[in-house]
Parts: structure tokens; sequence; C-alpha cells
């Protein structure tokens, strides 16, 4: 699966199985379109498939998206990094929220984090893309998990797939 979706290709959801069970997320293509594409694309390549959530940290936020689960890897289908898509309508108001993890202004690759609760101070520094609409019950489990002192879950919490649908939670996977 190489190239790049035309521009018109805007799957509205992504399904992801976890090791504990399935998150629906809607994409929020009209605030934050190249961040949802990039997102989607790489579902839609099987780049988060049989990675890990690599840092989990309880009534916080859930962070995946790293292949080499060290929370330092990752590219985006732009290159390294692209530029935040920040917008104002967009808060981080509870659990369930989709950001993209970076390490500083501008620097977005393939790195996600899934709030756990409310996260106002995070607001005009991540770009919010997307929201949990179904596996809520499995998010709340995810931020229950182990973890060890460098917030690492002590067994792996793993992606087992993830791949963009149709609004009945159907693969989308053609980018035409």
């Amino acid at each position: 699966m190489s190239g790049l979706p035309s521009a018109s290709w805007k799957p509205p959801m992504v399904v992801m199985e976890t090791s504990v069970g399935v998150l629906e997320l809607e994409l929020y293509w009209d605030h934050a379109p190249k961040t949802c594409r990039n997102f989607a694309e790489l579902c839609r390549r099987g780049y988060y498939n049989k990675t890990k959530f690599h840092r989990i940290i309880k009534n916080f936020m859930i962070q995946g998206g790293d292949p080499t689960a060290t929370g330092r890897g990752g590219a985006s289908i732009y290159g390294d990094h692209f530029d935040d898509e920040i917008h104002k309508d967009l808060k981080h108001t509870g659990a369930g929220i989709l950001s993209m993890a970076n390490c500083g202004p501008d620097t977005n690759g393939s790195q996600f984090f899934i709030t756990l609760a409310p996260t106002q101070h995070l607001d005009g520094k991540h770009a919010i893309f997307a929201r949990v609409v179904r596996g809520m019950k499995n998010v709340q489990r995810l931020g229950l998990v182990e973890t060890n002192t460098h917030d690492r879950p002590v067994d792996d919490v793993m992606i087992t797939s993830a791949f963009p649908a149709d609004d009945t939670g159907g693969p989308m996977l053609s980018i035409s």
C-alpha cells in the first residue's frame, strides 16, 4: 500500500483493535485535515499494527504510535515531522480526546495520545484530531494498567491493528 491518498479520501473513522478491546475513533477532518490524513494513512498502511502503548499515566493519558516503543521514534507520511493544526474550537475537555504527541511546536510525527481526564493545560500545544466514540470502557481499562516508575506498562499493551473505516466501522482501505 504505497502512495498518498487523494484529497477526497476522508474516512470518517478509524477502528483500533487493542489488547484490551476495540476503540472506534471519529476523525476531525474539518479542524485538522493534515493531521487526520497522516493518522488515517498510517493506519491504512498498517504502521500502528503490533505496536505498544509505550507510556500510560493514570488519570492523564495513554501514548502510542511509536514503532520503537521508546517514545523517540516514528515519522509522519510527510517526512519526519509536520506542522501543528491547533484549532481554537477543540479543547482537551475530558477523557477520549486524541492529540498528536510532540516534543515542541511543529514536531508532529506518528505518536499520539488519548486523554484519560480533562487536560486543558495541553490546549494550544497539541493538535487535537479525533475522539473515541465507542470503546471508552476499553480506554478506562488501558488507563488502569500497571506501570513502572517510568510510566511504561509492566506487561505489553498493544495496538493489534488499526484501519480507516466508514461510518459503520467497516474497513475503508481504498485511497481513490
